[in-house]
């Protein structure tokens, strides 16, 4: 079975695994169920199809599937929006000839990019890519993640990344007060990342280290959740001024495929914006950390 048709497969099964039959609509009786979630027949009598033909869906076969089915299939599993688009990428997979494309994505940042985060001086910003390494920061990206730009673990690689942070140093822990949402969140960006660009993310080796070195990792990325989400809050506990939660926004840079500029913000006279005040004035007073992330962006480290 290809990789394609496995990511499918497990797909589709965690996610009937995941509806019980009230869910939708379904009578329960009894309790010997032998499977968790819906059995198959249910997912394909909601979906209008046959059992035969679902359990060939579910065998991680697409090819030649109308979009009518694959919505009605999406309908049947009460796929949310980032689901049913990680379904479509799947489906288009499965149906496209020769190799799946590869985004075009640089990892050396325009001039006009860092010179947009450099002038935003009063948040923190920075790109990433379809990983979750950072590309480059703003002074106060920096500041605020100091604790990751000075990790050993973090910074193993070519580009200091997030991901490695949160589940291979224990500091992490620390850092991001809500590890547990944060540990999901990153790990579906990840998983649907690697299926819109599996030429660009699975070379890199980040995923199979981390499923190698990572129990919690390893859990998260069996459980085949995927997320879109380009806005929201943030909680830290910084080491020099102490806990602070910021909104922040994702916005996709369109003539750089792939990456993403985050930005964080606080509602002025809030408790986070005072926290922010605080981490300006101590970037405004820290000493010089040394080669910075923009600089490691711009000469990468071999590899």
């Amino acid at each position: 079975m290809g990789t394609n048709q496995s990511e499918v497969r497990d797909f589709l099964v965690s996610r009937r695994a995941g509806l019980k039959p009230e869910q939708v609509g379904l009578h329960h009786y009894g309790s010997n169920r032998r499977v968790p979630g819906l059995r198959r027949e249910e997912v394909a009598m909601l979906a209008g199809l046959s059992v035969d033909y679902y359990t060939r869906l579910e065998r991680g076969n697409l090819v030649g599937v109308s979009e009518t089915v694959l919505h009605a299939v999406a309908d049947a599993l009460r796929l949310d929006e980032a689901e049913r688009a990680y379904l479509v990428v799947l489906f288009r997979a499965a149906n496209a000839s020769g190799r799946a494309p590869a985004l075009a994505q640089s990892q050396l940042i325009r001039p006009a990019v860092q010179q947009i985060l450099d002038g935003l001086t009063a948040t923190p910003a920075f790109v990433r890519n379809h990983q979750l390494d950072l590309l480059a920061t703003n002074a106060l990206a920096q500041a605020l993640y100091a604790p990751i730009l000075e990790s050993a673990v973090a910074t193993s690689g070519r580009h200091p990344n997030i991901a490695r942070f949160h589940f291979l140093d224990p500091g992490s822990v620390d850092f991001f007060p809500d590890w547990e949402a944060v540990a999901d969140a990153s790990v579906a960006i990840l998983r649907t990342e690697a299926r819109r660009a599996p030429r660009d993310l699975a070379p890199t080796g980040l995923i199979d280290e981390l499923r190698e070195r990572s129990p919690d990792f390893r859990t998260r990325w069996a459980a085949h959740k995927v997320r879109l989400r380009h806005t929201g809050s943030m909680a830290f506990r910084h080491p020099a001024i102490g806990r602070l939660t910021l909104a922040f926004e994702d916005l996709t840079l369109a003539s750089d495929g792939g990456l993403t500029l985050t930005a964080y913000a606080a509602e002025p006279g809030s408790p986070a914006a005072h926290h922010l005040g605080l981490l300006r004035s101590w970037a405004a007073t820290r000493p010089d950390p040394g080669e910075d992330v923009h600089a490691r962006a711009t000469h990468p480290r071999a590899g």
